[in-house]
This record gives C-alpha cells, sequence and structure tokens, in this order.
C-alpha cells in the first residue's frame, strides 16, 4: 500500500505554511520507507516487578500488538506499558513494559515482523512521561523532480521553515485510510453514543478494501450485529469486539466502547480536540497572524528544564508583558499555544481568542460535552498545546532504484514527543 498525504480538510488542516512548490512522490511505498525510532529518558533497568523489553515491529499497530500478546502470554492488556503509539505502516522502535512477566515467559512469542530483546526490571511501568520524541528516517519515492530540482526545493522550504512549522496533528490520529476517529469522538461528546457506534463499526470509506466496503455497508444498512460478525475481517478486532457485546446486549452502546482498552477509548475523545486544534491553528494562519510571535491576548507556555515546551506553565499576554515575551520565543524559551478543548478550557483574549471561540461557535459545540455523563471515565478538562514544531531536517536526494527515471528522497529528523512527520511531509511534498 502507497500512503499520499491529502484531503487535509478532513482533518481540518485548510492550508500550506510554506509556498515553496512542494517534491510531490509518495512514502510507504516500502513499509521500511518509514523508519521510527522513539527517544525517551534514560532507563535505569533493576531488580523491579516490571519486565523491560526492547521492541522492533514491522507493520504493527501498537494496541493491536498489545492485544495480541496479551492473547498469547494470557495476561491482562493492563499489565503493559509504553510511552509512545507508533505508526503501523512503519519499521518502529520502542520500549514497553509488562507487570510480572518472567523473562522466560517471553519466549511463548512467536509473532511475524515482531523482535523483542529483554533489557531488564524497572519498579514502574513505562509511560507516556518517559517519552520526549521520536527519530525519523523517510524514504519519499517517485518524485518527477530531477536529484538537483528536488535539493533545490527541499533547501527553499526549509528555509522557509527555518523559525518551525506549524504543529498541525497529522492523519495518523485520525485513521491514515479512514479518517473517521474524531467524528466518533464529536458522536460521544454530543451524547450520541449509538451514533459513534455505528459510525467507527460501519462507516465505509473509499480507500478501504471493498470485503471491507461491503461488510461495514451491510450492518450499516440492517443494524444486524449478528450477522455481520459472519463476514467481518478477523483483522477488525475492535469493530468485532463492539459488534459481538452489541449482538448480546442491545442498545449498550456505552458498553461497545468498554470493551476496548482505556487507551483507545480516550483516542476517539482526543481525536475530536485534536480536530478542533487543526481548525483553530489553520485560521490563525489564514488571519495573517504569525505562529512565531504572540499578540495580546495570546497564552504562551515555557520551556522546562529538558528543554520542552511545558504547558502547565501558562501565562497570558498583554501589552505590559508583550515585547518580553516574545523576546524569550525568539530565544527558544516560551511558545504561543493554541486550545485543546475541554470542559474548562483556558481561551485566549483579544484576536486570538476571537478565532478559538469562533471555531467552536461555528460548530455549534457546548465544551461541557467533554464531562462525558453517559462515559464519565472520559472526561477532559482540556489543555493547551505549543503552535511551533521545531525543525532541523537532513536530506539527500538519488535516483530511485525501485521507480525508473524517478527520484527519490531521504529525509531524517527529530521531533518532540505528540508531534507528526506527516505534517513535516506534507510541508515538503505538497
Amino acid at each position: 500500500m502507497v500512503i499520499v498525504i491529502s484531503d487535509d480538510d478532513v482533518i481540518g488542516i485548510s492550508l500550506y505554511y510554506s509556498k515553496t512548490p512542494g517534491t510531490g512522490g509518495i512514502i510507504r511505498q516500502q513499509i521500511e520507507d518509514f523508519a521510527v525510532e522513539e527517544l525517551t529518558n534514560r532507563v535505569e533497568t533493576t531488580n523491579g516487578n516490571y519486565l523491560i523489553v526492547d521492541l522492533t515491529k514491522r507493520n504493527w499497530d501498537t494496541h493491536r500488538l498489545v492485544r495480541e500478546l496479551s492473547r498469547i502470554l494470557r495476561v491482562s492488556q493492563d499489565r503493559f506499558g509504553w510511552a509512545g503509539t507508533k505508526d503501523k505502516r512503519a519499521l518502529t522502535r520502542q520500549k514497553i513494559s509488562i507487570w510480572d512477566m518472567k523473562e522466560e515467559e517471553l519466549g511463548r512469542v512467536r509473532l511475524k515482523d515482531v523482535e523483542m530483546k529483554i533489557i531488564g526490571r524497572l519498579n514502574r511501568k513505562i509511560s507516556l512521561g518517559d517519552l520526549w520524541g521520536n527519530k525519523f528516517r523517510i524514504t519519499v519515492r517517485n518524485i518527477e523532480l530531477n536529484v538537483d530540482e528536488t535539493m533545490e526545493r527541499m533547501k527553499s522550504i526549509s528555509y522557509e521553515l527555518e523559525k518551525g512549522a506549524p504543529n498541525f496533528f497529522g492523519v495518523q490520529r485520525f485513521g491514515e485510510n479512514r479518517p473517521v476517529t474524531h467524528v466518533v469522538g464529536e458522536a460521544i461528546l454530543r451524547g450520541d453514543l449509538k451514533e459513534a457506534a455505528i459510525t467507527y463499526i460501519a462507516r465505509p470509506f473509499p480507500e478501504e478494501p471493498d470485503e471491507i466496503k461491503k461488510a461495514r455497508q451491510y450492518v450499516l444498512d440492517t443494524g444486524d450485529f449478528k450477522e455481520g460478525l459472519k463476514i467481518y475481517p478477523v483483522r477488525l478486532q475492535f469493530e468485532r469486539a463492539m459488534m459481538n457485546h452489541l449482538a448480546g446486549h442491545p442498545d449498550d452502546y456505552a458498553g461497545a466502547f468498554r470493551v476496548l482498552s482505556p487507551n483507545l477509548q480516550k483516542m476517539f475523545l482526543h481525536a475530536f480536540q485534536s480536530y478542533i486544534f487543526n481548525i483553530i491553528l489553520s485560521r490563525r494562519i489564514e488571519s495573517g497572524m504569525s505562529i512565531h510571535e504572540a499578540y495580546d491576548g495570546d497564552i504562551v507556555c515555557f520551556k522546562n528544564e529538558m528543554g520542552m515546551p511545558d504547558t502547565s506553565r501558562l501565562q497570558k499576554v498583554n501589552a505590559g508583558n508583550l515585547d518580553g515575551i516574545n523576546n524569550l520565543i525568539s530565544r527558544g524559551r516560551a511558545f504561543v499555544t493554541a486550545p485543546l478543548v475541554g470542559y474548562d478550557t483556558a481561551f485566549g483574549e483579544g484576536k486570538p481568542g476571537e478565532i478559538e471561540k469562533a471555531v467552536i461557535d461555528e460548530m455549534n459545540f457546548d465544551t461541557g460535552g467533554f464531562k462525558v455523563p453517559a462515559m464519565p471515565e472520559l472526561a477532559s478538562r482540556g489543555l493547551r498545546r505549543e503552535i511551533v514544531l521545531p525543525l532541523k531536517p537532513e536530506f539527500s536526494a538519488a535516483e530511485d532504484e525501485i521507480n525508473a527515471g524517478k527520484t527519490k528522497l531521504t529525509i531524517v529528523f527529530s521531533l518532540q514527543k505528540g508531534s507528526y512527520a506527516t505534517t513535516v511531509l506534507r510541508e515538503y511534498m505538497k
């Protein structure tokens, strides 16, 4: 399968930040073309109840792999810990922890394209707090330009992005071939769990294989979950798990979502927050406001001791501190933010706040929905996220050995946690 970055409006992105024409091309023509290595805090392995494993996987979704490991090892998924969810169609490397697991028990695991190396033990699980970024090595293939033209465009775009790119949420947040996750999240937050469940289980997308589209359409038209279980491919395990619950417990749509892991449940709401964020950031850029400068009414965050944006340390910008804040921004010590909306969101004021509130008003959405009365365990207060993605890429171009007469581009860069390589690639590839 080849991934082509397109249809960004579906995920709330309405523009490019850089003006130079892109290189074109395709990514993930081969799975190895998209390699990701997790960058974590140093893990000191000592004695402890958690077995720490260096995991390399090829073409595996993290949630699906954990579910498969829990089945083989006959333990709960809750016993696994990891710092970040990695791309499926990629070669990825990361650390995971497994509670109360003996080293020899991993010998039972025989999975294609999965390698596990035991590092040691810890007295705590691996979690999001251990992650500070990811290093990417990505090959873009089938570029129509020659090598020199490709390099010229890369240099020009890099110059435009010298101060950083917009920190949009990438397509993986919403579903690469079926960008429906945020649509499900919105339905949950509006209190329509039936619509949310049916959308996730049965809404077909053109890019899906015909057998999947036909199966989804059947359930969408009939609502027959029992028959759906007979025709849905086994690999659609999350949809099948929800249908299995609904077949035995009709109309218990909250229960259907609860058969999924807590992390997966929260992803639906996070995707809707991300969709709103992308729209707000797009509107800011469209308005002519800079992403590298604070304005009266903005809310900024500051760099922590690790050099990362710390969105727990926020300050409102006003006429009195504007010059000082912008001085800190120019030195990379402060960052403008936009909201990840929740029931207690801190909105900006002035022109930035007007943009943020206008997006919510146009959606006719009550932020109180983030309390999620039907599933209060998913409630989200909201927070802020930096709008600039620092970027220092290295790149080279050469003849494409797979596509005759075409050029390939190799680009290497590291990103802070929570940021997406596809938001970088869309600027370079257009």
